[in-house]
């Protein structure tokens, strides 16, 4: 069966319904949170108050914040948790390093299985408690990250040719991480942070070898990033031809996140929104960092700038990446509440 005549998900339907309705909200950064949570290398481990691990690895773990799914589950949980009752339709997993390629920093390309599945159902779990109190749907995105590695460009500059990874390499660690969120209960898959849209397009393959297995076509989300302000993603794409290249998969949105904030992203979102068949999002940081790496952007001045997304037809989604917060969340999903979404022609 051709990976596009796959019948479409029951949720994909109901989403392209919702996004029709009104501008959707997706949750904020997982780094930020983690980050206030304090943790020690011992913590990282699932040492002492945390849970035990089935794996083992001799290298430090501190910073391998997708392990914490295994070793901190109740308080990412909670953070999912958090997000849902701020205002977030689509809550993505902790994920966005679970790949082998990723994991490999760490030695805990074994865990690669366990992270995705559990990480997915971490996040249904945090749902669920949250619409048994309000009563509102809410959908699980399975975040697959961009890898450590680009496909596109040799990490030596003495030998342009040379490349760190191929193609096939990340289609089958991109199959294997899809696999496990799917199995886990993630309702769509999020494509995020592409710097190399090679990378992408191997995501994108792996995808609809996983929908081919399980019989049906999940709603994709494709999120690149533009590095500077040249406008281009790190290996010289424009939006207008990062959409070109990746509007063959039918995305269910593709939009911009991460390296830069609200304003800085702006010119290029309304690019990609001005050639884009599809449904947009958009979720940029909370400005850009300070001397010391931290955000100091509020939540009242990012949800101000995106509220400008919306006026001017922008967006169908919205949310925030590094540097947001459930205060970044809630205020951002309250300016844009009296806004219609974007016109989105043929979807």
């Amino acid at each position: 069966m051709q990976a596009f005549q796959l019948p479409p998900s029951d949720t994909l339907r109901q989403l392209q319904q919702l996004a029709r309705e009104r501008i959707l909200i997706l949750d904020g950064a997982m780094g930020t949170q983690i980050q206030q949570l304090g943790l020690s290398e011992e913590d990282y481990g699932g040492h002492g108050a945390g849970c035990a691990c089935r794996h083992h690895s001799e290298k430090p773990q501190k910073g391998n914040n997708d392990l914490l799914i295994l070793t901190q589950p109740k308080a990412i949980e909670e953070i999912h948790f958090n997000y849902a009752m701020a205002g977030a339709d689509i809550v993505e997993t902790n994920t966005f390093s679970a790949t082998t390629i990723a994991q490999a920093d760490y030695a805990m390309e074994a865990a690669v299985d366990d992270l995705n599945v559990e990480g997915a159902r971490i996040v249904r779990a945090a749902l669920d408690r949250a619409t048994a109190i309000d009563g509102k749907p809410r959908f699980v995105a399975g975040a697959v990250g961009p890898t450590n590695r680009t496909a596109s460009i040799s990490p030596d500059v003495n030998d342009p040719g040379y490349r760190a990874v191929s193609f096939d390499e990340l289609r089958v660690a991109y199959g294997q991480q899809i696999r496990g969120l799917i199995r886990g209960g993630a309702d769509i898959i999020l494509i995020e942070t592409i710097f190399d849209t090679l990378n992408a397009k191997a995501a994108i393959f792996a995808c609809f070898e996983a929908f081919a297995e399980v019989g049906q076509r999940l709603p994709v989300m494709i999120s690149g990033t533009i590095t500077d302000a040249s406008g281009r993603t790190l290996t010289g794409q424009t939006p207008t031809a990062f959409w070109h290249s990746v509007r063959h998969s039918r995305p269910f949105t593709i939009g911009l996140n991460c390296a830069l904030g609200a304003s800085a992203m702006r010119p290029h979102l309304a690019e990609l929104a001005g050639v884009a068949n599809t449904f947009t999002c958009a979720y940029p940081n909370a400005g850009l960092p300070n001397a010391f790496g931290q955000y100091d952007e509020g939540p009242a001045d990012t949800a101000a700038q995106i509220a400008e997304f919306a006026a001017e037809g922008l967006i169908n989604l919205t949310g925030g990446c590094c540097g947001t917060t459930p205060d970044h969340i809630r205020a951002i999903a309250e300016a844009v509440a009296p806004f219609a979404p974007r016109e989105v022609p043929h979807v």
